[in-house]
């Protein structure tokens, strides 16, 4: 039974859902990819300035990141924070049938996870605490980051190396489920693990170097000389030898990913002209921040060879380097009551009625309970923990990607995963085309449960740390027990990061012509190419 404190911040959060289901609308249409969420930062931006935060843009050297903070006198520091970059190629309409969304075409982002989501429900949670401070006087502190380019693992090494976690007595970290058995429940042990994700340029500056020219000629016989290889053929190069690497790794059952992107390939057309610039995109997840060095050590030898074969040069640029996840316990007990206080999220009938028109449109029969099982479940902490360990090899201490990971070392942290609304199987082996998951997650009343079920728990997990001295000292303590003394500890790690923030890549992003808005893949100028 919820205390009086909590009744009210739920009932706040009630009274206000189709606030935070408007309010969503307007990020999950946004749909902005990494790095060039300008849209949405600004609108976060200026909905906690009019609401009495203090924000400070542009946090990190970062456009689209901000820090939020709200003061009521002296007491616990909580953060946590919005996630809102969308995805390229995921353009889906909020629709029972596949299509884009007004004005855009396939190609342009759209929410998948969604962050959209994320976003909102740590909004609500943050604002209803604010709320219940103010009503009944609590003193704190909350502190609300904006952070981009999650789906790189962008924002959080680059703010975790530039101090902005310094201070934090606790942070709280939510997802909407994404993989089971993680629904409806918070991480104990195995926490995330580490991730590096970079760019290899090359460039073939100086093409005329490649073969000498017949004797008496100023210039090659244009369209019949041999000219350098150039940059397509050393990104094709270093795509095929890190390709082969991959598979070689994956084969292993070493838990190990590594993802490629083609963000360039050549600036040139099919003239007899080499390309002068091409960029590869990787992004490696691992359990341990070791095993990511040796990849890119790898990918190093790789860049080189495709570069000497191609008449290239090449260079690294880094987008992320984030540390492993780190547990603690009593923050996730106390998050995980409160999950059970405040319930999974619940589908009503427009919901049900939604996703039976998505399994008609598909040619399937509508079911009666169309919407998976463990969606409107919890799961203990330590039950989830088993079934997921029962997947990996015992060396595997981290799973799986996202850089909330950041916050661990700077402060105790909970990883809070509410369920989305997925739809079930209607048999063994049968897949949904990722048009309908997207869907969901722009369906009003199929999103909303979730960002009110994670809101309210966040928010009544916040009462709890700024009010129960004894949960704090005991996440505080655990925290110094497994980092050896706290921030500096003898085994605490350090931010990674020792590089600038990557916004000049030539990262996707919408621009208008005469054509319509579409997306623009290169920039306008040169400084992301050199």
């Amino acid at each position: 039974m919820a205390n009086d404190k909590k009744a009210y911040l739920i009932d706040w959060i009630d009274c206000r859902q189709h606030k935070f289901s408007r309010w969503h609308g307007i990020i999950w249409h946004y749909a902005e990819p990494a790095w060039r969420e300008y849209r949405s930062a600004a609108w976060y931006c200026a909905l906690l300035e009019d609401l009495g935060w203090d924000v400070e843009k542009e946090t990190g050297g970062m456009p689209t990141a901000f820090r939020a903070q709200w003061t009521n006198g002296n007491g616990p520091v909580t953060g946590g924070y919005a996630e809102y970059d969308a995805v390229p190629h995921n353009c889906q309409a909020a629709s029972t049938r596949p299509g884009s969304r007004d004005g855009l075409g396939e190609n342009a982002p759209g929410h998948t996870d969604p962050h959209s989501a994320l976003g909102m429900g740590s909004l609500a949670g943050f604002l209803a605490a604010q709320a219940a401070m103010k009503q009944y006087d609590i003193p704190g502190k909350l502190v609300f980051f904006g952070e981009p380019a999650e789906k790189v693992r962008g924002s959080k090494p680059i703010h975790a190396a530039n101090g902005y976690y310094d201070g934090l007595d606790a942070a709280i970290s939510f997802h909407p489920f994404y993989m089971m058995p993680l629904c409806n429940t918070v991480r104990w042990d195995t926490h995330c693990g580490a991730g590096y994700n970079l760019v290899y340029t090359f460039e073939c500056n100086d093409p005329q170097t490649w073969l000498s020219r017949e004797a008496g000629g100023p210039i090659p016989a244009a369209h019949a000389a041999s000219r350098a290889p150039g940059a397509n053929d050393a990104l094709m190069a270093m795509y095929t030898l890190s390709k082969m690497n991959r598979e070689s790794i994956h084969s292993t059952g070493s838990c190990w990913s590594m993802n490629e992107a083609i963000l360039t390939a050549g600036l040139a057309t099919a003239d007899n002209l080499p390309a002068r610039t091409a960029q590869i995109n990787y992004m490696i997840r691992t359990s341990t921040v070791e095993m990511c060095e040796t990849a890119v050590a790898v990918l190093d030898r790789n860049a080189d060879a495709a570069a000497k074969a191609s008449h290239c040069t090449w260079k690294r640029t880094w987008v992320a380097k984030s540390r492993p996840g780190l547990p603690n316990h009593a923050m996730a007990e106390a998050t995980y009551k409160n999950l059970e206080l405040c319930g999974p999220p619940a589908m009503g009938s427009e919901a049900v009625e939604t996703a039976r028109e998505i399994q008609k449109n598909l040619g399937l029969e509508p079911m009666d309970a169309p919407f998976f099982d463990a969606c409107s479940k919890t799961i203990p902490p330590k039950e989830a923990e088993h079934r997921l360990r029962q997947l990996l090899p015992d060396w595997v201490t981290n799973f799986t990607s996202d850089d909330y990971t950041e916050f661990c070392w700077h402060a105790p942290t909970v990883r809070l995963y509410i369920s989305r609304p997925m739809l079930a199987p209607p048999g063994p082996g049968y897949a949904y085309p990722p048009w309908v998951m997207n869907a969901l997650g722009g369906i009003p009343c199929c999103i909303d449960p979730t960002i009110l079920s994670a809101g309210k728990t966040i928010g009544c997990t916040i009462l709890d740390l700024l009010t129960r001295k004894a949960l704090l000292q005991r996440a505080r303590d655990e925290f110094n027990k497994r980092t050896g003394g706290g921030v500096g500890g003898d085994r605490w790690m350090a931010p990674l990061c020792d590089y600038d923030a990557p916004v000049d890549l030539a990262w996707p992003e919408y621009v208008t012509t005469a054509r319509g808005e579409h997306l623009w893949c290169v920039p306008a100028a040169n400084e992301g190419l050199r």
